[in-house]
């Protein structure tokens, strides 16, 4: 149960990783991304098309850029990311009592 999220967590983080340096390094390719990260081409790719669909980034001739949604995708990432930690805390089970075999 999970599993699906620490997996879900793992793939939004390279994301992130890769809008990272596409807004450090814009414009900027698969192979550099890739070098730098030591993620595969085809899961950097596989970032990129993500990052494309949602609008953050568009390709160039000379790589990866981004657009005019960026910023504010990036302003309101830490409040999300806050609300979403907040209510994973909220779900934890503390140790009330002992659990009953």
């Amino acid at each position: 149960m999970i599993d699906r999220l620490e997996k879900e967590v793992d793939m939004l983080e390279r994301h992130l990783q890769v809008l990272k340096m596409v807004i450090g390094n814009e414009p900027i390719g698969i192979v550099k991304m890739s070098n730098e990260t030591g993620y595969p081409h085809h899961k950097v790719r596989y970032s990129l098309r993500v990052l494309e669909e949602e609008n953050l980034i568009e390709p160039s001739s000379q790589g990866a850029i981004t657009t005019e949604d960026t910023a504010d995708f990036v302003d309101e990432l830490d409040d999300k990311i806050d609300a979403i930690v907040e209510k994973l805390d909220s779900m934890k089970i503390e140790e009330t009592a002992e659990i009953q075999s």
